[in-house]
């Protein structure tokens, strides 16, 4: 004798209509709206940013003087200031706060790329050691003059930068090239240069050489000029044209190199690449600015969640992002002790430590 099976009872209404909650093809509508809005927004906000942190600081510049002495230099009206307000203008405040826009923006979108490439959260350009490789750069020319004065401080710390990804590049290679070896062998090189700058330091500097290395390695653009601006800038557009070329396969690599492999994508090629563009941009960003951390972990994040995940959008945004940052982070730096200035990592630490602590709470919440 058969049974039937129950009839199961009617679902109960649910207390939010359906229309009431967004579908997933709502919320990317609305991160694309967002994105698309956040571009000419963006780049509006940032240069009235630079425009206004230009006017801050003991001299009294205002907006207008900066304009007259931009439109003066560009060939765009007669100057009206006198010499040494055009100087302060043109060759002190504005370079120094371009190139902590550039310095912002390629630290940022370096991050952002990190972290999807190696599907890390917590990544940032350090990562690879590139940093502790500059300062030993830096430390070298500096304290043991290497190079014989044809070497400047950036030109040091630049060829440190890259000396340390190319040991980074070899070991994780020599150790089977996973993402997990790439960023255990950037922790190995970053505790390496630290150490061999640590030992340059105390045994060959005086007190004075030693006071002006830490400042350095402490992030400072007291010293930026319009050489610095020109190469980093170029190299940023560079980077950028290439990590948005890429946007697509940064996509695919948020479901995992197999997932990214399944789509037709050459992980190893493609990872290569982007690691190579990420680190050389970095290298030149440390090698003029120092050191300054917590700028490529924080950004990206603050981004996505206006942009949404997709590289095409979320990489200008997060460098229109770490742009304004970075200027004001610069000009709070350079004013907030004044006439003392306070070194510009210093300064990115203290805000981007509870950040960093946030970003790790909101992972683990995730993860539950």
């Amino acid at each position: 004798m058969s049974v039937e099976a129950p009839t199961p009872p009617p679902e109960a209404p649910s207390e939010v209509p359906p229309e009431a909650v967004p579908s997933s093809a709502t919320g990317k509508r609305l991160h694309t709206v967002r994105g698309v809005l956040a571009w000419p927004s963006g780049f509006a906000v940032l240069i009235v940013s630079v425009a206004l942190a230009i006017t801050i600081g003991p001299a009294d510049i205002g907006m207008t003087d900066v304009w007259s002495a931009v439109a003066a230099h560009l060939g765009l009206g007669e100057p009206e200031l006198t010499p040494i307000r055009d100087g302060i203008v043109w060759n002190l405040r504005l370079p120094r706060t371009l190139l902590a826009a550039v310095c912002g923006a390629g630290l940022a979108a370096c991050g952002a790329v990190m972290q999807s490439l190696l599907r890390n959260p917590l990544a940032d350009p350090f990562v690879l050691g590139v940093s502790s490789g500059a300062s030993t750069g830096a430390v070298l020319v500096v304290v043991l003059g290497v190079g014989g004065g044809a070497l400047s401080v950036s030109g040091g710390a630049f060829l440190g930068a890259v000396v340390s990804f190319a040991l980074v590049l070899a070991l994780s290679q020599a150790l089977g090239g996973s993402t997990d070896r790439v960023v255990l062998s950037g922790v190995a090189a970053m505790q390496l240069f630290s150490a061999l700058t640590s030992v340059v330091v105390l045994t060959a500097a005086d007190a004075e050489t030693t006071r002006g290395v830490l400042f350095w390695l402490l992030g400072s653009l007291g010293g930026a000029g319009w050489t610095d601006v020109r190469m980093c800038l170029a190299l940023l557009v560079a980077a950028l044209v290439i990590c948005v070329a890429h946007a697509r396969t940064l996509d695919a690599f948020a479901f995992g190199q197999d997932a990214a492999a399944s789509l037709g994508v050459n992980v190893a090629r493609t990872r290569l690449v982007l690691l190579c563009t990420t680190a050389l941009l970095t290298a030149a960003l440390v090698s003029s600015a120092g050191a300054i951390g917590f700028v490529g972990l924080v950004l990206p994040h603050a981004a996505r969640a206006l942009a949404g995940p997709g590289h095409a959008r979320l990489l200008p945004v997060t460098a229109l992002a770490g742009a304004v940052f970075l200027v004001w982070v610069d000009t709070l730096a350079r004013t907030v002790l004044d006439p003392q200035e306070v070194p510009v990592g210093v300064v990115t630490s203290l805000i981007g430590v509870p950040a960093f602590v946030l970003v790790l709470y909101r992972t683990r919440s995730l993860r539950r």
